[in-house]
């Protein structure tokens, strides 16, 4: 692990959503990101071709991103967006409002868009997420109901991405936190996540924000520990382009609840 555990307290101190977004998020056909468009790839795979649908989904850990919800929203009633950090979820609520100065996504969105078949209906497809996102709430993944005070019936679905890895200091944690997020699901329902591998630091801006070192193995085990099947895995090697991070691959699986 290089450096100290980022906890809680630097990110809501240090935590740019703008930044965050800019380095990450920024789209150009012909240049994207890699892993942006393996895990758009990949959500289409989940939602889009593989079938999963129902009533409530909830995005563990949005953060101030919507990408993650484009395929999802073709197949859920409705959303619940969270997030631990105010700024956050702040920043996903002026996209929500289409204020002056919130992120430009549409690159993102017509590349979905393209995915499904048509890349000009990518309007629509921002007006029917804002709609489908009904809540986004506050989220501490390390807490045994993370949503509290807030209490919610249990979702058919759950996604989560990029987050467990950056709040959890050390295995147990994690461990901890995936049965944590599992109370918030129904049995049998479905856990869609995004994870990073064999990383141990991120940057967004000028700081730098830890990440626990985790293999494929180290996620099964805590799947199958706080009671999920995997029913598919897909993972790709993956180096930043621009050493914002030194993660070296990263994962997208579907599991299911027993």
């Amino acid at each position: 692990m290089e450096g100290a555990f980022s906890e809680k307290d630097s990110y809501a101190q240090h935590f740019s959503p703008k930044d965050y977004m800019e380095r990450y998020y920024s789209f150009h056909p012909g240049q994207e990101d890699k892993k942006l468009a393996f895990s758009l790839k990949s959500f289409h795979k989940a939602f889009h071709l593989g079938g999963l649908k129902g009533d409530t989904l909830i995005d563990i850990g949005s953060g101030s991103s919507i990408y993650q919800l484009l395929s999802a929203c073709e197949c859920f009633r409705e959303i619940i967006a969270t997030d631990y950090t105010d700024q956050n979820r702040e920043e996903m609520q002026r996209w929500l409002r289409k204020e002056p100065g919130a992120f430009d996504w549409s690159p993102v969105v017509k590349y979905v868009c393209q995915l499904e078949g048509d890349r000009e209906k990518w309007a629509q497809k921002e007006e029917k997420l804002r709609r489908t996102i009904k809540q986004v709430l506050k989220c501490d993944v390390t807490q045994p109901n993370p949503l509290a005070p807030v209490s919610l019936p249990p979702a058919d679905c759950l996604l989560s991405t990029l987050c467990l890895e950056t709040a959890c200091k050390d295995l147990p944690t994690y461990c901890s936190a995936m049965k944590n997020i599992s109370s918030l699901l129904k049995p049998k329902g479905h856990l869609v996540l995004f994870a990073m591998l064999k990383g141990t630091w991120y940057t967004v801006g000028q700081h730098k924000f830890s990440c626990l070192y985790l293999d494929q193995k180290s996620v099964e085990e805590a799947l199958e520990e706080a009671g999920f099947d995997i029913e598919w895995l897909e993972a790709a090697s993956m180096k930043s382009p621009r050493a914002s991070y030194d993660g070296q691959r990263v994962c997208l699986l579907v599991a299911q609840k027993h």
